[in-house]
C-alpha cells in the first residue's frame, strides 16, 4: 500500500498534556468540517483500531502497568500507530478525507523521549518507521500550565486514572515543555493555543487555524 497523502486528503493531529481539552476541540472542529460537506475522520492514539484499542488497554489499564519500562511503552504506542496509519489513516488520505487525530507520533517524542529520558534519536527512528511517510499537515497544541492539567484529570468524573494521568505533576511540567520546544523547532506545522481560554474562543482559534491549510 502507498502511504502517499492524497492532494486533498489532510491529517490534522491534537496535541497536549492530559486535560488540554482535545477531544472537546476535535469533536467541536469535526461538526464545522461536516458544515462544508467535507469527508472527515476522528480518531485517536493508542487506539482507532480494534488491534490498537487492545494495545491502549495494555498501555493505560493493565494491571501491571506500573512496570512498564519506558521502552516498552515507546514500542506498544509505536505498533498501534503503525495499525492506525496502515489501516485507517492512510486509507482515508487517500479519499480525500480530512483525518483528526488525538495524538500523534509528537507525542512519543515528548512523553517517551522527553519526560521518559530515551534518547532522541531511536525514538525519531522508530516513529519514523511506525509512520511510514504520513505525517500531520498541521498539528494543534493545546496548551495548558501543569496545575492546570492535573486539577482537570482530578475533576474528571468517569474512571480512576488511568496510568498516564496518575503521573506526578514534574512528569507533567516536562511534557508541557517538550510540546513548546517542539512547537518552537517546527513553527510551519504547529500551532500553539492557550487551553485556558474558554471552550468556545479555543474552537473559534482551531477553526480559524484549520481554515487556512484546507482551502
Amino acid at each position: 500500500m502507498s502511504l502517499k497523502n492524497h492532494p486533498a486528503g489532510k491529517l490534522i493531529s491534537f496535541e497536549g498534556s492530559e486535560g488540554s481539552g482535545k477531544s472537546t476541540q476535535i469533536a467541536a472542529l469535526a461538526k464545522h468540517i461536516q458544515l462544508l460537506g467535507r469527508e472527515v475522520l476522528t480518531t485517536r492514539e493508542p487506539g482507532g483500531t480494534e488491534i490498537g484499542e487492545q494495545i491502549r488497554n495494555i498501555i493505560v489499564h493493565n494491571s501491571r502497568g506500573d512496570e512498564m519500562c519506558a521502552e516498552t511503552e515507546l514500542f506498544l504506542f509505536a505498533a498501534a500507530r503503525a495499525q492506525l496509519v496502515r489501516q485507517v489513516v492512510a486509507p482515508a488520505l487517500a479519499r480525500g478525507t480530512l483525518v483528526l487525530s488525538d495524538r500523534f507520533l509528537d507525542s512519543s517524542t515528548v512523553y517517551q523521549g522527553i519526560a521518559r529520558n530515551l534518547a532522541s534519536d531511536p525514538v525519531q527512528q522508530i516513529n519514523d518507521f511506525a509512520v511510514g511517510n504520513v505525517m500531520p499537515d498541521l498539528t494543534i497544541v493545546l496548551d495548558v500550565p501543569t496545575e492546570v492539567s492535573l486539577a482537570r484529570i482530578r475533576l474528571r468524573a468517569s474512571d480512576l486514572p488511568d496510568r498516564m494521568e496518575r503521573e506526578n505533576a514534574a512528569f507533567f511540567a516536562k511534557v508541557r515543555e517538550g510540546y513548546l520546544l517542539l512547537a518552537k523547532s517546527l513553527p510551519a506545522r504547529f500551532h500553539v493555543i492557550d487551553g485556558t481560554q474558554p471552550e468556545a474562543v479555543i474552537e473559534k482559534e482551531v477553526w480559524k487555524t484549520v481554515q487556512r491549510h484546507i482551502a
